[in-house]
């Protein structure tokens, strides 16, 4: 095999990073030779990784199962890296200086919603699209673009995953006298099913029939982040 362990996982990372977080790369190699399926990611992946559609071309079914497992790899490091550098830093964000995150739950509490979602019990459908996704956290029932993907929690999350996350701690911090009702969900398949939760973004993104709509969103993205450039 023409290409090392490092390379495959590290280009792996740049793809669950920037790309597809929840992407299965070997189901995408095979449809992406066959051009069946989300061609586009297979693109972007053949960007990150010269050469590797001529390697999976020539290579055995063998060779073929470990260099998707080297860059599944990376990507999903990629991806438990963000969630996990984020977990602390998203409560400093919707908590106001010096006070705790109100209603706590008391320790002694067995019952009700939050501890349902915290044993598993209960677990939040991936196209249920949690409130922070929307401008003052409040979504609208008549034109369910009106604010969507545009709430300042995401702008922080962008700028600490893309940036640098004290660059997060120079913009102003909201107050939100109710904070704890902006639903906030764990990566862990135990509260959302996360994974059907940024696939349902990514259709409505790529949806031809919402093209005016979604050019409008990344003109608002770009009046934020108009000198970023994310390097392969």
């Amino acid at each position: 095999m023409f290409m090392i362990e490092y390379p495959l996982v590290h280009h792996g990372h740049h793809f669950g990073h920037v790309v597809h977080a929840f992407c299965n790369v070997q189901m995408l190699l095979t449809n992406g030779i066959t051009l069946i399926g989300d061609y586009s990611a297979y693109q972007e992946l053949l960007k990150i990784v010269l050469n590797l559609e001529e390697c999976v071309m020539t290579s055995s079914e063998e060779a073929v199962i470990t260099i998707a497992e080297l860059i599944q790899k990376g990507a999903s490091g990629a991806r438990a890296d963000n969630t996990k550098s984020m977990k602390a830093a998203i409560i400093d964000w919707i908590t106001l200086k010096g006070q705790t995150l109100i209603p706590h739950i008391p320790r002694n509490v067995k019952t009700g919603t939050k501890v349902k979602l915290h044993s598993g019990q209960l677990q939040v459908a991936g196209d249920q699209w949690p409130l922070f996704l929307y401008a003052d956290y409040s979504d609208d029932t008549d034109d369910p673009w009106n604010g969507l993907l545009h709430s300042g929690l995401l702008v922080s999350a962008y700028r600490h995953v893309f940036t640098l996350p004290s660059s997060v701690d120079q913009e102003p911090k909201a107050m939100w006298s109710g904070n704890a009702r902006i639903q906030l969900f764990s990566q862990t398949d135990l509260v959302m099913d996360s994974e059907q939760f940024c696939n349902s973004i990514l259709e409505l993104l790529e949806d031809p029939d919402e093209t005016d709509e979604v050019d409008q969103l990344m003109g608002w993205w770009n009046h934020f982040f108009p000198q970023i450039i994310l390097l392969v």
